[in-house]
């Protein structure tokens, strides 16, 4: 059986270690936070303003556009050597967890990719290496979230082993 991980790279086409070379080194401390600040807002603007895909848009809709920015890149900031913004709000990241509301399918994850290229390739700050590690990290989180949906949809599926078949009662 693959684990996430093995899915989300074969999906990606996007290697473990190519996902992780955001470790290399601290982006944080290289592009500072302020461009992870215009990535986020450029990636959300985006998004909200998606008119070719209703359907994408509508997965945002019960979120305020400003509290979605600020945790996109308060997780980016720490995931990418910074300080610990995310989890001093909200606690820890758990990606498969609270991404578990929303319809994380291959589809959702291509859309989401396709607009966060976009933010990168509209936010002047983030050099050209940067932008690669931060889309394959992007790209192969993105699949990673499609395998935890489709493991939680499996679960859903699974009869529960207390749900075995009791005699009738007469």
């Amino acid at each position: 059986m693959q684990t996430l991980q093995e899915k989300a790279s074969q999906w990606s086409g996007v290697d473990t270690a190519d996902a992780f070379a955001i470790d290399d080194t601290s982006l944080f401390q290289k592009l500072g936070l302020q461009t992870f600040i215009n990535l986020s807002t450029n990636f959300y603007t985006r998004v909200y303003d998606d008119e070719e895909e209703e359907w994408f848009r509508s997965i945002f809709s019960n979120s305020k556009k400003e509290e979605a920015i600020q945790n996109q890149y308060e997780f980016f900031v720490q995931r990418m050597g910074g300080p610990p913004l995310y989890s001093q709000r909200k606690g820890h990241p758990a990606l498969i967890a609270r991404h578990r509301p929303f319809p994380v399918t291959h589809q959702a994850a291509e859309r989401w990719l396709y607009h966060m290229e976009k933010a990168l390739e509209s936010t002047p700050d983030i050099d050209a290496d940067s932008r690669v590690k931060m889309m394959n990290f992007f790209r192969h989180t993105a699949f990673f979230l499609v395998a935890g949906d489709e493991l939680k949809t499996q679960k859903q599926q699974l009869p529960c082993k207390h749900a075995a078949s009791k005699p009738a009662e007469s």
